[in-house]
């Protein structure tokens, strides 16, 4: 069988067998489940979030989103920010369950989302 190389030599099929395949970056990516970098509990850890969180809430939520690669005015439609703190657990392979997710933040809006923000703040 005769081919026709790029270099326009006429030759035989050269046939080199893949011994092994091309590996990406694992380190940026990590595969195991982990927790929270930080509980919904430490929101005094960094104060500035912390005010933000409990004066402003819908202003750190808005943050978030921008931070998280969505619509600054995400925060403001129903059930987006259920959908922005499951995306970042599956994002980052965090631990948690979209009913914890729901509870923290029904329960405890102003933590969770301090909370959100510090992780984003740490794995910047």
């Amino acid at each position: 069988m005769q081919f026709e190389m790029h270099d326009n030599v006429k030759g035989k099929a050269m046939s080199y067998p893949v011994t092994s395949q091309p590996q990406g970056a694992s380190s940026c990516y990590q595969t195991q489940p982990c927790d929270w970098n930080t509980t919904l509990m430490d929101c005094c850890n960094d104060m500035p979030i912390c005010l933000c969180g409990t004066f402003v809430p819908l202003c750190l939520a808005c943050r978030i989103a921008d931070d998280f690669g969505e619509c600054c005015g995400t925060p403001c439609l129903p059930g987006s920010l259920n959908s922005l703190r499951t995306g970042m657990r599956e994002r980052y392979h965090i631990q948690g369950s979209i009913g914890k997710d729901w509870a923290a933040l029904t329960f405890c809006l102003p933590c969770a989302l301090c909370q959100m923000a510090r992780e984003l703040k740490i794995r910047e």
